[in-house]
């Protein structure tokens, strides 16, 4: 009775959010709500609550200093140096910035942290997309996904987790892994491009949001040369640029002479101030610049005391000294009273990041009845028991496939304590009566990380939809299937290369 509870629990959730019947928050209190009453223990409703609430709470005070602290490294430009790289590549066709996108995400996921990599990206990439009328799901589903593969370090949760539970050496787990792991991050980057086309052949490039498109572009790659190229003190108005899209064959050989693409084109976004030039460093900065660079919150003056900050506090959580968070709890305070020492100036910041860190808190503490009602009333418990017991008996010699298979829909359902803590140890003993090595297990243990970070149990996921602005049902039906997919990607390559 209780799986089968469980499972329609976590159905009638996703549906109803997907199909935007309810809001998140909302589906994650009412829902488990019901569901405890339909259990029969809705008097417990309570202390399920009061203890998810207590395990997530850590969890929550980390996300809401995290973004206050990464909100205010964004507003004193501590990366944007990293932003003006990846846009110099990107320019402005639509491939280079999806694939970018991934780039970013794989390179800040390296600190292990969630959130960090959603706030950095999405700062970086959103007013790209914006400006370019591309799809913001492509950037979310594209982040989520890069960041889920990258979040198997072995600081990043779950091989520690993995390794803990199954007595193991973190690095014997994951070392081998390696291989696999980067099959599938070149496969999210080839998603990535494949994603890039599809948005350019909707949108074109140097497209206005809004603004009709050739349906066929052909040369775009050519065309994007002649957009960007010219002197450096060259600029095309974007009222000139809109003209000679919708003009004739003159207006046609006119932008072909001052060197814009020969077929009519799209006009670039914000062209008041000018596409960038091609050979040029400070291309974004005249063009597609992500962040604004005249901004009053920048400190450049404590560029190196705000990077050597973050150093020291990824460091840290590294190194554990201390609670991530409280570590970020006072990193933030010291990057506020450094970089604003005006107590005016202090609440302008905190007021400009509470709407993130409200939505981000709320979120996490809904998610905590959810996760409360589920493990309270043993439903977590059935659901992984009533899946090892329908593994049948010939697939016992091929446990570390299996375990790969159910990390999909366990690690989607299931948070990585659950599943590492609850589930991964009985799938260890029920490949070791079959000789299967329990590094196997571990190792496949893994594969379902693409797709995790996209679960709605993960708190992560609400910082990077709720600042990238998009419902979370929009990003579950666009990125569930390509997070599977490349899970699955990775599972494939971990057997192909011997390791699982």
């Amino acid at each position: 009775m209780l799986t089968f509870l469980g499972f329609a629990m976590i159905a009638t959730f996703l549906v109803l959010i997907m199909m935007k019947k309810m809001s998140p928050i909302a589906a994650l209190v009412l829902i488990p709500a019901l569901f405890c009453v339909f259990a029969g223990k809705g008097a417990h409703l309570g202390d399920y609550v009061i203890e998810g609430v207590g395990k997530l709470a850590p969890t929550a005070a980390m996300l809401m200093f995290a973004i206050v602290y990464f909100g205010l490294m964004i507003d004193v430009g501590l990366f944007d140096p990293i932003v003006r790289g990846i846009l110099r590549f990107c320019k402005a066709d639509p491939v280079r910035v999806v694939v970018g996108t991934a780039v970013l995400a794989a390179i800040v996921s390296l600190d292990g942290d969630g959130s960090t990599t959603f706030m950095i990206t999405v700062s970086a990439m959103y007013p790209l997309y914006k400006r370019l009328g591309l799809s913001l799901v492509v950037m979310t589903g594209v982040a989520a996904t890069a960041n889920g593969v990258m979040n198997t370090l072995p600081w990043g949760g779950p091989t520690a987790r993995a390794a803990t539970a199954l007595k193991l050496d973190a690095a014997d787990i994951f070392v081998p892994m390696i291989p696999a792991l980067a099959v599938g991050l070149l496969f999210v980057f080839a998603l990535a491009y494949v994603l890039g086309l599809r948005e350019r052949r909707r949108v074109g490039v140097l497209a206005l949001p809004g603004q009709k498109t050739p349906e066929d572009v052909d040369d775009v790659e050519g065309d994007l040369v002649g957009a960007t190229a010219g002197s450096a003190d060259q600029s095309v108005p974007a009222a000139s640029a809109a003209s000679a899209a919708s003009a004739g064959s003159a207006g046609s050989a006119g932008s072909a002479a001052a060197g814009a693409p020969a077929k009519p084109s799209p006009a670039a976004p914000s062209l008041s101030a000018s596409a960038p030039a091609g050979g040029r460093d400070d291309a974004p900065e005249d063009g597609f610049q992500g962040l604004d660079p005249h901004r009053p919150t920048l400190r450049p003056r404590l560029y190196w005391f705000n990077a050597g900050l973050t150093v020291a506090l990824l460091a840290a959580m590294i190194m554990e000294l201390l609670p991530i968070p409280v570590l970020f709890l006072l990193g933030a305070a010291l990057a506020l009273t450094v970089n604003f020492p005006h107590v005016p100036d202090q609440k302008a910041r905190i007021a400009a990041h509470a709407d993130n860190v409200l939505n981000v808190a709320g979120m996490v503490f809904a998610a905590a009845v959810f996760t409360g009602v589920l493990t309270g009333t043993g439903m977590v418990k059935h659901m992984a028991d009533w899946l090892v017991g329908a593994i049948p008996e010939g697939m016992g010699p091929h446990m570390a496939l299996v375990t790969g298979l159910l990390s999909l829909p366990l690690t989607y359902f299931m948070s990585n304590d659950g599943f590492y803590f609850g589930v991964l140890p009985v799938l260890a003993e029920a490949g070791a009566a079959h000789g299967v090595s329990p590094l196997e297990i571990a190792r496949a243990s893994l594969v379902g990380q693409a797709l995790h970070m996209s679960s709605p149990l993960v708190p992560a996921v609400y910082v990077l939809v709720g600042m990238a602005k998009v419902e979370f049902g929009d990003h579950t039906r666009f990125t569930v299937k390509w997070a599977a997919l490349t899970s699955l990607v990775v599972l494939a390559a971990g057997m192909l290369f011997g390791i699982i």
